[in-house]
């Protein structure tokens, strides 16, 4: 990579972790559900507009729509409002690598290669160093829906490595346009029309540039450049930059929110970011999909993978949203 592109993958792996401590700022002014809503409200709008049309089938849209933005914004977004801690919840969600391992072998017969299943062995050790931590120190609910929407955000992945979309940015301002009603429906249902209504009443030039940083700063900008890279460079160049996001969720917690990092939450993050990155390595599978047919030798015949759009939106979420079984490119 270029040092202007490895510049640029660094910026985006800073500005998904200091989106943490901007949502926790932003849960300060807004209803988790709704702050949700707005976030996808204003990635979509007006961006909608300039993208063109769907480059992919509805249903997919429609999929990773529902299970990216409504289960996994809204879990991550009620946990953290129930105290989970931002710093934590960066390092956290990269469990999703672990879960999209699991859901791809699932559902598409994808084998990981065993130094794979031993990185995300260890990254299972580091989250459960990281429960046990907040099982002491803090709410184990919240910690327990932070998990889970990492287990969506590998649904998701699965999901749009299926739809392969040609063009990561269209993709993800299609997909912000369907848990806006979805998340408003179920605040007012939840939250309430009071609360809801309260809270866009006070709004202030902070929940503006709140809004704004989370949707167009983190969305449209960090999946869009997350795109650019993904389409100029293999998925297991760029997507080791997603290991950075962790790094600077926790050290942005810790400069601005004054969250404490202690031994547990550095062993934490060690075995997890550690394991990650040994699951992210390149190697043989140890066996493919049934019923891919297989030449004389025994290797799989030549038909090409799926290509892996940019993104979790970017296809390889988002960092991964593409597929963290690949590394991948998936807030």
């Amino acid at each position: 990579m270029r040092p202007s592109h490895i510049c640029l993958a660094v910026l985006v792996a800073a500005v998904w972790g200091v989106n943490f401590v901007v949502i926790e700022v932003g849960l300060g002014h807004f209803p988790p559900l709704l702050f949700s809503a707005l976030r996808f409200l204003v990635a979509a709008l007006p961006a909608v507009f300039f993208v063109g049309r769907p480059k992919v089938a509805w249903k997919w849209l429609l999929g990773v729509g529902l299970v990216l933005g409504v289960a996994k914004f809204g879990l991550l977004f009620i946990g953290m409002d129930a105290g989970m801690p931002a710093g934590l919840s960066s390092l956290v969600l990269q469990i999703q690598a672990v879960f999209t391992a699991v859901v791809a072998f699932a559902v598409l017969g994808e084998r990981p290669a065993r130094v794979r299943v031993v990185g995300m062995a260890v990254a299972l050790a580091g989250i459960g160093v990281a429960a046990v931590h907040e099982g002491a120190s803090g709410p184990l609910t919240a910690f327990g829906l932070t998990v889970a929407a990492a287990a969506c955000w590998g649904v998701s992945n699965v999901l749009t490595r299926k739809a392969s979309p040609p063009d990561a940015l269209n993709f993800m301002v299609w997909v912000s346009t369907v848990p806006v009603l979805p998340l408003l429906a179920l605040s007012l249902l939840f939250e309430g029309p009071s609360r809801d209504l309260e809270a866009l009443r006070g709004l202030d030039w902070q929940g503006v540039g709140i809004i704004v940083y989370v949707a167009w700063i983190t969305t449209v900008f960090g999946f869009g450049a997350w795109g650019y890279l993904l389409r100029r460079h293999p998925a297991s160049t760029v997507a080791p930059f997603s290991l950075l996001v962790p790094v600077f969720g926790m050290s942005s917690a810790a400069l601005f929110l004054g969250e404490s990092v202690g031994a547990f939450q550095w062993c934490a993050a060690a075995l997890l970011v550690g394991g990650v990155a040994v699951a992210s390595l390149p190697g043989r599978s140890s066996g493919e999909p049934s019923g891919k047919p297989r030449s004389p030798r025994g290797e799989p015949s030549a038909a090409p993978a799926p290509s892996v759009p940019a993104d979790s939106a970017d296809s390889a979420t988002y960092a991964d949203e593409v597929t963290a079984l690949e590394p991948a490119p998936r807030a």
